[in-house]
């Protein structure tokens, strides 16, 4: 039902999953186990006074036979049996007149007790009538309904709690579903970074190594340090957005044109590294928005088009009347993927590497200055971002 599994969680979500698993049912036993007691006085209390008022009215309905019998002038009297019921008749002369006593006690006043596996009443009504002082009541119907009780109340904690274990490992695979995937994706993050970082610092290395070692400077080595500081810059800006941007009160109005120019020119070595031909058709346009986030946004989008178009291709750039288009010849989006690109961490293809995060910065951006953002996209003729500043 559930797709994750206790074997797939790592240490510390094994820990807290135990630990929720084991919290739950033990205070899950305790709640089941109270409300049982609970259940069961309040039973037991019930069929104790059911079983008094049982016997006294035995009690009371052979009293009335037995005074009735001496009022017609009969001398003796033999009550009729009853279903589950011993009766005994003690005569004033403290001894048997009839039945027996099921246990070992004489009656010598009234009262009701237990003893034994017997509730016994003890009944002074007869009021020595054909000289019968006491009429007793012996049943063991109580300790019958107790012992059944007992049983079912402990059947019915025993799959209580197999539910309750049940309904717990359930609810801890639930809860820590969403805590494993945030998990899994800042392990496929830390994992992501790294690699991202490594490319960039071997190149750095391996450009002044040989730099150093020829003692020239050439434009190739020069180039290819300059490529490597903007990417590991990249990632710098993409992280500090992520977790240490919020919005600036006041935006100021800035004109678009300078700052995608200053973008596209950014990123010109590394297009060119791949051969990838930019076309720009650019004319003024002013917005209220931030300096570094506008760049930020046009960042993520080159770099992108560069990074998902095919070696020697074009990318097209065109910005009339504040809408902003980027088209790009490379790899292009299914169709039924293009709804998640701008999801964080989520990576569609591992054709160029990454970590998921550059689109959702750009949906970040746009949704915060209500910048209407469209995507079409076609596999394998390309991808083309329309942008329109409203």
């Amino acid at each position: 039902m559930f797709a994750l599994r206790v074997t797939a969680l790592n240490n510390l979500e094994k820990k807290s999953f135990y630990s929720f698993l084991i919290l739950y049912i033990v205070s899950s036993f305790a709640f089941i186990s109270l409300s049982a007691y609970w259940y069961y006085t309040a039973q037991i209390t019930m069929l104790k006074s059911n079983d008094y008022y049982k016997h006294q009215h035995t009690a009371d309905r052979v009293s009335s036979e037995i005074i009735a019998a001496h009022m017609k002038g009969n001398l003796h009297y033999v009550p009729p049996k009853e279903k589950d019921t011993t009766l005994a008749l003690i005569g004033t002369n403290n001894k048997v007149v009839y039945g027996k006593i099921t246990e070992d006690f004489f009656p010598t006043k009234p009262e009701y007790f237990a003893q034994g596996d017997h509730c016994i009443l003890v009944s002074q009504a007869p009021q020595d009538h054909l000289g019968i002082k006491y009429v007793v009541v012996q049943s063991k119907i109580l300790f019958e309904e107790i012992t059944e009780l007992k049983r079912s109340v402990m059947l019915v904690m025993f799959f209580g709690i197999i539910i309750m274990s049940l309904l717990a490992v359930v609810l801890s695979r639930f809860f820590m579903r969403p805590i494993h995937q945030h998990i899994k994706h800042i392990e496929e993050f830390i994992h992501d970074t790294a690699h991202e970082l490594n490319t960039p610092i071997t190149a750095l290395s391996m450009s002044v190594s040989r730099a150093l070692k020829k003692q020239t400077y050439d434009e190739k080595i020069l180039k290819n340090i300059s490529i490597s500081t903007k990417q590991l810059f990249d990632i710098y800006s993409s992280l500090t957005y992520l977790n240490f941007t919020s919005r600036s009160k006041e935006s100021p109005h800035v004109n678009i044109r300078p700052i995608l120019e200053k973008s596209v020119a950014y990123y010109k070595e590394l297009s060119q590294s791949k051969g990838i031909e930019i076309t720009f058709d650019v004319h003024d346009f002013s917005f209220n928005i931030d300096e570094s986030k506008l760049t930020m946004l046009f960042g993520n989008l080159i770099n992108n088009a560069i990074k998902y178009s095919m070696p020697n291709s074009k990318i097209e750039i065109t910005l009339e009347e504040g809408v902003f288009i980027i088209k790009d010849y490379g790899i292009g989006i299914e169709e039924d993927k293009i709804e998640h690109i701008f999801q964080k961490y989520n990576r569609q293809t591992e054709y160029a590497g990454g970590f998921g995060i550059g689109l959702s910065i750009v949906k970040k951006i746009c949704d915060e200055y209500v910048i209407n953002l469209e995507v079409s996209s076609v596999k394998d003729e390309g991808t083309r971002f329309v942008l329109t500043f409203l």
